[in-house]
């Protein structure tokens, strides 16, 4: 639920299926299901200059309270800007809201946006 990857939990898996369970982490994963309960959120940040964000770096809200973590990031070159994915506060998971990422000392500007950062450009034929 945290990491809004449901899709990727087969129906026979989850609470009540065929099989349900049987994968690592199932316990807390099926625990979040069932209460739709997470203290945390995976989000996409863009920053808003051109220094990308790396793994580890703290983020915070406009208080300087410590709000979550980046886990990866990079410059984005399809993007066109830096982008990087994280965890935050549950209740702080609004699209648009900006946060800020404490790099060498300095807190950069970011803003939640929705993934994929760049949309889907192929065909099914």
């Amino acid at each position: 639920m945290e990491a809004s990857l449901l899709w990727g939990i087969q129906k026979i898996r989850r609470i009540g299926g065929e099989r349900e369970g049987g994968f690592p982490g199932a316990d807390i994963i099926l625990k979040q299901i069932e209460l739709k309960d997470v203290s945390r959120k995976r989000v996409g940040l863009v920053g808003q200059t051109k220094a990308p964000v790396r793994e580890g770096t703290e983020l915070f809200d406009t208080d300087d309270n410590k709000i979550g973590v980046v886990t990866s990031g990079t410059a984005g070159p399809t993007a066109g800007k830096p982008v990087s994915m994280g965890y935050i506060r549950a209740d702080l998971n609004v699209i648009g809201e900006e946060v800020y990422a404490l790099v060498r000392g300095k807190k950069l500007a970011m803003t939640i946006e929705k993934m994929p950062f760049v949309p889907q450009r192929y065909h099914r034929g």
